[in-house]
């Protein structure tokens, strides 16, 4: 009798089913049938196939794929000696993969469809992929990651990719020569006017139309490209100005007709209650409509919000752009209702506050912001911190946000505005491909020199990889996105004018990420990189990315540079995949998931202030992109603390963000914490402590997971990580 395991299989199309070791019977049953009486395999033989099998796929720390099992099941039959049966289902197999092979984006699409497809529905934590356009938008992308992988990509890329070796990033987009995220030049399209859909749109009259014309901008922008997107508010401070002007002579208009009195002091107080009604509606108008927005992709763009006090001249400009950033503040902490009427956290947008020397002390002018920000953070968990003071450190005197929420552009003294600094608005990421480092430290086997050897060696596939992402969208004409490269966003190219200037001499960048610093110290040196004796080693490695990058931008013109990888769904694949490759080896492939890039483990000991110190270090050498964060509990009635770690991150560390906690069950109504618990068959799952609810669907638990908040709940190796994170605080 064969023996039934509670453990799941991932089919081909993605889908996770109970493993049934009876399919293995009766494969083996079919290939038995086909050779001759005296080469026949017996049923006990059969039958203690098919336990081995179940009893290593029960061993199993992960859930195994219908490839692996087949393996084993040819290896099973070589063990019982049947040679003859071995070859007749080698070939069955093999007609079967010819058979997938003529078309492989039926299955896919028809799973993602039903939504069964266990890995798409969990791919991205702020997309609902039950919805009509998000199924739209991975039918779409089906097509492209087939056309990627049997036409437009070497099979070495394809290959290393599907091993996890490297990650080649958004091959559901690459075949639509798209690139990753951007930082939008607002001041140009707002103060020159933009075409929206062929409509011509002129410099607004008022900040309230600024902020509506923003959100058009934004949308059209996320439907033209796959990554994040930032603009600050710096560039709709003007327009406070504009609205007082335009209030304050309706004002006087208003009074002179009422035969009212013209004293100064009442027109002022009367234009300054009018404009904050503008603002609050302006900005409230920013918030619901970049939530609600859905682009092209099922989805609200991944906007980010950048607040820089003195991104604007000192006096009443820098005094308007304060009033914005309070109502936005004041609008977040607030939070949005759901469909129950609930006031949750949304997502979106993202919100940067910069930390400078007019807001970080409480006698400065502007401290009442920075508690504000912090009472923000505790309840709601944006906004994050940019250090002025580190960031000038090390960007040339310059403090600029990030494309998203962390692809960080190079200064380049090739990009200048007409007053002479540096260029950064207008300027974008042509897109990743990530080395998987534990990969690289698991296959050196813990032999150092095999070690270096192998990095070189993947690098150099990586910088192919990097080249296939370049190449791609060299040749490509503006009107592809006539908002990005004919409109403003990006450039003002002409109608027919390709964007190839735009990819060298960095205009754009280009990046190498990197995941598993810590796992790959453990398998070297069997220690965390936080210790001593491990660290240097692992800067060293991060200056060997760096240094590559380097070569490769000197040789080519190309802004290659190291970045921090937010990992969602890859962080799972690259553990299955090492797991698959060199088993379970303890501390470094025994969890479902692998560190994001530099980071402390989840699970390590280490207070706030000591995680976000020693960090700093490795966030130098991520040019390209990185953030840091330190995991708190309930903050809402401590915020000097939260204030604390403010000013230990202006001091310290160049951009990092406090994880708190945002829940609440519709069952019960209980808003405190969520649990990640086990299910009877060992899935982990999210419940309510208070009534035990397990019901996704009327539950709404917001998290943390790749710089962005996520609110779509995540795949199992995320859901693991989440579930191992200890506190700093």
């Amino acid at each position: 009798m064969s023996v039934d395991v509670k453990t799941n299989v991932i089919k081909r199309n993605g889908e996770e089913v109970d493993f049934n070791s009876q399919k293995i019977i009766n494969a083996v049953h079919k290939a038995n049938a086909e050779v001759d009486r005296l080469h026949q395999m017996n049923d006990y033989q059969i039958i203690a196939i098919a336990d081995s099998i179940a009893n290593k796929v029960h061993d199993s720390t992960h859930a195994v794929n219908v490839e692996d099992i087949q393996d084993m099941v040819e290896t099973g039959i070589m063990a019982m000696r049947g040679y003859e049966v071995a070859q007749k289902y080698v070939r069955y197999r093999y007609k079967r993969e010819l058979t997938r092979k003529s078309n492989t984006t039926d299955n896919g699409i028809l799973s993602l469809l039903d939504n069964i497809n266990e890995e798409v529905n969990q791919e991205n934590s702020n997309k609902n992929p039950v919805i009509n356009s998000t199924q739209r938008d991975y039918m779409a992308g089906e097509v492209s990651k087939d056309l990627s992988r049997r036409v437009l990509l070497p099979e070495e890329i394809v290959k290393a990719h599907e091993e996890g070796i490297i990650h080649f990033h958004d091959t559901d987009y690459f075949a639509q020569r798209e690139h990753n995220c951007d930082l939008i030049n607002l001041e140009d399209m707002l103060q020159n006017g933009t075409v929206i859909s062929e409509t011509l749109i002129e410099k607004p009259h008022s900040f309230f139309t600024a902020c509506n014309v923003t959100t058009q901008i934004v949308a059209q922008v996320a439907s033209n490209q796959y990554g994040g997107q930032s603009f600050t508010l710096a560039h709709l401070a003007p327009f406070v100005d504009i609205s007082r002007r335009k209030i304050r002579k309706n004002v006087i208009e208003e009074r002179k007709e009422c035969g009212e009195s013209l004293d100064e002091n009442i027109i002022s107080r009367v234009t300054e209650r009018r404009l904050r009604d503008e603002i609050r509606s302006g900005i409230q108008t920013i918030q619901y409509q970049l939530i609600t927005l859905m682009t092209c992709n099922g989805q609200a763009p991944f906007v980010t919000v950048f607040m820089y006090l003195d991104e604007v001249p000192e006096g009443q400009t820098r005094d308007d752009l304060a009033m914005i950033i309070e109502e936005v503040l004041v609008q977040r902490m607030q939070g949005v209702k759901n469909e129950k009427g609930v006031w949750i956290t949304p997502a979106f947008p993202k919100l940067i506050y910069v930390l400078d020397e007019d807001n970080i002390f409480e006698e400065s002018k502007y401290w009442k912001l920075t508690e504000l920000a912090a009472r923000c953070t505790a309840k709601r968990m944006v906004p994050d911190y940019i250090s002025a003071k580190i960031m000038k450190e090390l960007k040339q005197g310059d403090v600029y946000p990030c494309m998203g929420c962390r692809s960080f552009l190079t200064v380049e003294d090739s990009q200048r505005n007409a007053d002479g600094s540096h260029k950064y608005y207008g300027r974008f990421n042509q897109g990743v491909v990530t080395i998987n480092l534990v990969d690289v430290a698991c296959s050196s086997e813990g032999d150092m020199d095999k070690f270096w050897g192998i990095l070189d060696e993947r690098l150099e596939l990586c910088h192919r990889a990097l080249r296939c992402r370049h190449e791609r969208l060299l040749g490509t004409i503006s009107d592809v996105a006539p908002i990005l490269w004919q409109n403003g966003a990006l450039a003002r190219l002409k109608k027919g004018e390709k964007i190839d200037k735009l990819l060298f001499n960095g205009y754009s960048t280009i990046s190498l990420g990197y995941a598993g610093l810590y796992e790959m110290c453990m398998r070297m040196l069997g220690k965390s990189h936080t210790d001593p004796e491990a660290s240097p080693f692992a800067l060293k490695v991060m200056q060997r990315l760096n240094d590559k990058c380097r070569e490769w931008k000197e040789a080519e013109n190309i802004s290659y540079s190291v970045y921090g990888t937010p990992m969602e769904s890859t962080t799972y694949k690259f553990a299955k995949c090492l797991q698959k490759r060199f088993g379970v080896i303890p501390g470094v492939t025994d969890k479902n998931y692998i560190t994001n890039s530099y980071h402390v483990h989840v699970s390590e000991k280490i207070d706030a202030f000591s995680k976000l110190k020693f960090e700093a270090e490795f966030q130098k050498l991520s040019p390209g992109g990185a953030v840091s964060y330190v995991e708190v509990p309930n903050m809402q009635n401590n915020i000097p603390a939260v204030l604390s770690v403010m000013k230990f991150i202006y001091n310290n560390i160049m951009y990092a963000e406090l994880n708190t906690k945002s829940d609440y069950c519709e069952c019960c109504g209980y808003d405190g914490e969520m649990v990640i618990t086990e299910d009877e068959s060992g899935k982990l799952i999210w419940e309510c402590p208070n009534c035990k609810n397990r019901d996704q669907n009327r539950m709404f638990v917001a998290r943390r997971t790749c710089g962005y908040i996520g609110t779509q709940f995540w795949n199992q190796g995320r859901t693991q990580e989440i579930r191992d994170r200890v506190l700093h605080l």
